[in-house]
């Protein structure tokens, strides 16, 4: 399921007296609320989907796939989702 359509389904969800651009503004509030959420506080939980919470990558030696030559890849952070039980139950 792409962007366009969750669009869709969350329109279909909300009725026929929304929008699609209604819809999709819904969709971008949520996924900005996601986005700062794991920036202030590290961890956004939804129970019954899942948790998004920041991890830290330690720095590590890598190999550039076209040359073979031997790289150094810097410490990082990256964001984990882990799905929830309500989320695995349907799977």
């Amino acid at each position: 399921m792409n962007k366009a359509e969750l669009v869709a389904e969350v329109q279909k969800s909300l009725g026929a007296d929304t929008s699609k651009a209604a819809a999709e503004r819904a969709i971008e509030a949520v996924i900005e609320g996601i986005k700062k959420g794991v920036k202030k506080d590290k961890n956004v939980q939804l129970i019954g989907f899942g948790t998004f919470s920041v991890t830290k990558r330690a720095a590590r030696d890598g190999i550039n796939p076209q040359t073979g030559d031997k790289i150094k890849i810097k410490a990082s952070k990256a964001v984990k989702f882990k799905a929830g039980a309500g989320l695995k139950a349907i799977l």
